[in-house]
C-alpha cells in the first residue's frame, strides 16, 4: 500500500491537485463578515481580494481538531501508513494541534503510523515540498525515502516575495503605519524572505521593475543549479506580473519548469492582493 500524504491548504495548490495526486486536504478557515468558510473547499482567492479590497479584513484559523481526529482515526482503523506535511509552526498553530491529536490517538492505536513533518515553508514553497512527495509516494517510494526529500526541500526551499500595498501589511502588524504611509507617496515595495518559518522584511525597493529585478538577482545569488528545477511563482490576483516573472526567469535560468499558483484563502487573507512570491531551492538533493 502507498505512503498517504496528507497536506493543508496554506501549500496553495489548486483543488484538482489534491483529486488528481489523491493527497488528503486539511483546509485552514477563512472569515470573512462573520461567515466562515473552507480554504479551496468552499472559498476562492478571488472572493478574498474583492472583499479585502472593499475593506474587509478577512480572519483566519487553524484546521479543525475535529477533523485531524476524524482522518487520524480512519487511517489508524485502516493500518494506513501516512506523512502529514504541515505548514509552518511559527505562522500558524495548525501543526501542534495536529501533533497533539495524533499523541490522543495513538492511545487507542499505539501502532499508528503517521510522521508529522513541520516544514517551516509557507504557499507554493509548502507546495512545491508536497507535489514531490506526492510524486514519490505515486511511485510507490518507502516512506523513509519520502521523509527525507520532504526534509531536504524543506530546510533548503527560499521563499522570495514582495507585496504590493505596504498598508494591508501594517493593518496586520508586520510594518508601522508611518512606514506604510511614506512607502506608498514614494512607491516603496518590500522584500521579504522566510527564515526559520517566519516572515522577515529583507530590502525596501522604489518602484515595481526595479522590484521584479531585484527578485530575479536575489535567484542568482541564492538559488543552485536552477536549470535542473521546478521555480514556483504564486501571486495573489496578479496573474500578469506573474508572468511576466516567469518569463524573466525562463530567459535568466532555463529552468526546467515554472510553476504558477494562485496565493490560497488563508494566505492571501494576511497578504492581501498583488503579492508575488519566487520559490527555490538552495541546494538540490543528491
Amino acid at each position: 500500500m502507498p505512503v498517504k500524504i496528507l497536506a493543508d491548504s496554506a501549500c496553495d495548490l489548486p483543488k484538482n491537485f489534491y483529486e488528481e495526486k489523491r493527497v488528503h486536504l486539511f483546509p485552514l478557515k477563512v472569515e470573512i463578515n462573520e461567515q466562515e468558510y473552507e480554504d479551496v473547499k468552499t472559498i476562492d482567492p478571488k472572493t478574498v481580494y474583492d472583499a479585502i479590497r472593499s475593506g474587509v479584513v478577512p480572519k483566519t484559523s487553524q484546521v479543525s481538531p475535529l477533523l485531524f481526529e476524524e482522518v487520524f482515526t480512519e487511517m489508524a482503523e485502516k493500518n494506513e501508513d501516512g506523512i502529514y506535511i504541515a505548514f509552518s509552526s511559527e505562522l500558524s498553530g495548525t501543526y501542534s494541534t495536529a501533533v497533539m491529536i495524533l499523541d490522543q490517538v495513538k492511545e487507542k492505536y499505539p501502532n499508528f503510523q503517521l510522521t508529522i513533518v513541520d516544514t517551516k515553508c509557507a504557499s507554493l514553497g509548502f507546495g512545491l515540498v508536497v507535489q514531490e512527495a506526492a510524486r514519490l509516494a505515486s511511485n510507490n517510494a518507502a516512506k523513509e525515502e519520502i521523509l527525507e526529500d520532504v526534509l531536504f526541500r524543506s530546510q533548503h526551499m527560499e521563499h522570495i516575495f514582495t507585496v504590493d500595498d505596504l498598508d494591508y501589511l501594517a493593518k496586520g502588524g508586520r510594518v508601522s503605519k508611518a512606514s506604510a504611509f511614506l512607502g506608498g507617496l514614494l512607491n516603496i515595495k518590500p522584500i521579504l524572505n522566510m527564515e526559520d518559518g517566519k516572515l522577515v522584511p529583507i530590502e525596501k525597493i522604489r518602484g515595481k521593475k526595479k522590484v521584479l529585478r531585484r527578485l530575479i538577482e536575489i535567484m542568482n545569488e541564492r538559488g543552485s543549479k536552477l536549470q535542473e528545477q521546478v521555480i514556483g511563482i504564486s501571486h495573489a490576483d496578479n496573474e500578469e506580473t506573474a508572468l511576466e516573472v516567469k518569463a524573466m526567469i525562463e530567459e535568466e535560468f532555463h529552468p526546467k519548469e515554472v510553476y504558477i499558483s494562485s496565493i490560497g484563502s488563508a494566505i492571501g487573507a494576511h497578504t492581501g492582493a498583488g503579492t508575488i512570491s519566487i520559490f527555490f531551492l538552495n541546494q538540490l538533493p543528491s
